[in-house]
């Protein structure tokens, strides 16, 4: 009998070697594999999943591996392999979706402001192209934003890994849970909340006390698809309690 391999594993497994293929192919896997905005000429259907594998650096992957050992293992313990990946793929994606989602609305009221004030298409992909702007039109804020939100691509499973923190909060309410920086225990119920809380501040405000280049509304996609789901079962297969 073949031994048992966790979808946990499994996963940690595929992207600690997506993650070293990707340091020495450079550029190439970043182009096929993250998450571009859809307006990009490197956007592709795949990297809806994808993004997921790919990770900015090694602090990255291993806040993220770590997480998804700890509230992960458990979870696949109590669902077996085949929903917990299907849950968090699903959250993935639906985290992917919303963050794509918002960006969409944020580039394309930037984009009709431009055309309101005269700009044409073909000098609005030339703003893109060179990053320049007119002054008199667009603030530097906003053009930067405007820049980015084409430019720059989404990696990681944080936002899978948000939505299987939300189902910990559902299954394991009670457990203690602390950060580093505030060592204090503090019930799953509440201190997971209070994080995607922060999270949605970030993404609205734009200050974040992580730093920058955090797609704060990825996390935040991602736990609501988490929720929903939970929700969703909860009505639906009636005897996993929650």
């Amino acid at each position: 009998m073949r031994p048992y391999l966790s979808a946990v594993n499994g996963l940690i497994a595929i992207n600690l070697l997506v993650f070293f293929a990707s340091q020495s192919q450079g550029s190439q896997l970043l182009d096929s594999l993250a998450l571009y905005f859809p307006k990009n000429e490197h956007f592709a259907l795949w990297q809806l999943v994808s993004h997921m594998f790919m990770h900015a650096g090694f602090a990255h992957i291993l806040f993220n591996m770590f997480a998804l050992w700890m509230f992960g293992t458990p979870l696949e313990q109590m669902w077996g392999r085949s929903r917990f990946l299907l849950f968090y793929f699903i959250s993935g994606m639906g985290a992917a979706i919303f963050y794509t989602a918002i960006h969409y609305v944020q580039f394309n009221a930037t984009y009709t402001q431009l055309i309101d004030n005269g700009v044409s298409p073909e000098i609005i992909r030339s703003m893109l192209e060179t990053a320049s702007y007119p002054a008199k039109i667009i603030s530097e804020e906003t053009f930067g934003s405007f820049y980015q939100i084409f430019h720059t691509p989404m990696v990681g499973a944080s936002g899978a890994i948000y939505g299987v923190l939300v189902a910990f909060a559902f299954l394991f309410p009670n457990t203690k849970l602390m950060l580093i920086f505030l060592p204090v225990p503090i019930a799953a119920k509440y201190f997971i909340p209070a994080i995607i809380a922060l999270d949605l501040f970030s993404g609205v405000t734009g200050f974040s006390i992580f730093g920058g280049g955090v797609a704060h509304f990825a996390h935040v996609g991602g736990a609501l698809i988490g929720f929903l789901l939970m929700m969703y079962w909860k009505i639906t297969l009636p005897r996993i309690r929650y």
